[in-house]
């Protein structure tokens, strides 16, 4: 199965091809906050329909601890939410499905991704 990006999900949502897949919780609330405060309890539960919300449990917490000190230790900086969306990945064994090339240098770090 695989993980979906914001960046992917938003273009999907545009182009209104919705497809299978999970979405971190993170990515929920990022699409979320785009939307007119009038239209979110409509969207929230339709897109828990669709896909497979990723809660932060405590396996993706663990994840994120130890890539944040691998590319710490590197100098490698990434934002908190799109770390959290990779440990997600990483902690679920599911592969990340993004169009922010930014994420590729997350695959020395065994986090699956594909660019779409």
């Amino acid at each position: 199965m695989k993980l979906i990006d914001t960046s992917v999900l938003i273009n999907w949502l545009r182009k209104e091809e919705l497809r299978e897949g999970c979405i971190s919780i993170i990515t929920l609330i990022e699409i979320l906050r785009g939307v007119p405060a009038h239209k979110r309890r409509e969207v929230k539960p339709a897109l828990e329909e669709i896909y497979v919300i990723i809660p932060l449990d405590n396996e993706v917490i663990q994840e994120y601890c130890n890539l944040y000190e691998a590319l710490k230790r590197r100098g490698i900086k990434i934002s908190d939410a799109d770390l959290l969306i990779a440990a997600s990945a990483k902690a679920k064994n599911l592969t990340l499905v993004t169009a922010d090339k930014s994420f590729e240098r997350l695959r020395e770090f065994d986090v699956k991704i594909e660019i779409e």
